[in-house]
């Protein structure tokens, strides 16, 4: 079953895995209101982002920034009813934002053609992870995972090494990445996949 942003991060957090609060909104005062409660609660930023199951959202127009509720009201009107490649906004999360240092790529899928479980990883998140692998496939870590094991700490930090991370930054992603395999295990997933996973300057890691 495909799903909505809002919903995979429903089910990140029921697994230890960390996300920023976030709520939802169908009009423009819901968004205002949930913009005032963020706020509140401690948040400097907020972003507001279409629910679609599709990708492209921000070439789109469908992802904006909001310093304020009123900001968040008027971003909030501009998305709603917006058409992303045949799907027409109904929706929206308004999510807690972070100062980001950098953005990470990171997945767990059920490669049907080899007939295995694969953790792909990349120092680069962000972008199109099929451009990536198109353009610059060294960049991009493909490592199969051995069902009976999963992704334990030893495992996570072998994938972070593949793709390039220095050991103090794998350190601080590692339990995501086990949080993360609890996710795709549990739930008898076919993919979960986080882009971007962000760090901030604090060395905090959010899904």
């Amino acid at each position: 079953m495909d799903l909505y942003e809002y919903q995979a991060r429903e089910l990140f957090r029921k697994h230890g895995v960390p996300v920023l609060d976030f709520e939802l909104a169908a009009t423009p005062d819901q968004a205002r209101g949930a913009a005032e409660r963020l706020l509140g609660a401690g948040a400097s930023l907020l972003v507001v982002k279409a629910q679609v199951k599709t990708g492209g959202r921000g070439k789109a127009g469908g992802v904006k920034l909001a310093r304020t509720p009123d900001e968040a009201r008027e971003k909030a009107e501009a998305v709603l009813g917006l058409d992303i490649k045949g799907h027409v906004v109904e929706r929206l999360m308004i999510a807690s934002g972070a100062d980001i240092s950098a953005e990470y790529y990171f997945s767990i899928l059920l490669d049907r053609s080899n007939r295995r479980h694969l953790a792909m990883c990349s120092r680069e998140g962000g972008m199109d992870i099929e451009t990536l692998a198109k353009e610059r496939p060294e960049a991009l870590a493909r490592v199969p995972l051995d069902p009976a094991v999963g992704i334990d700490r030893a495992v996570a930090l072998d994938i972070l090494d593949q793709a390039g991370f220095d050991r103090g930054r794998a350190e601080a992603i590692a339990p995501v990445l086990e949080s993360l395999w609890r996710v795709y295990r549990d739930e008898d997933a076919t993919l979960v996949e986080v882009n971007p996973l962000v760090a901030s300057p604090d060395g905090s890691i959010w899904a």
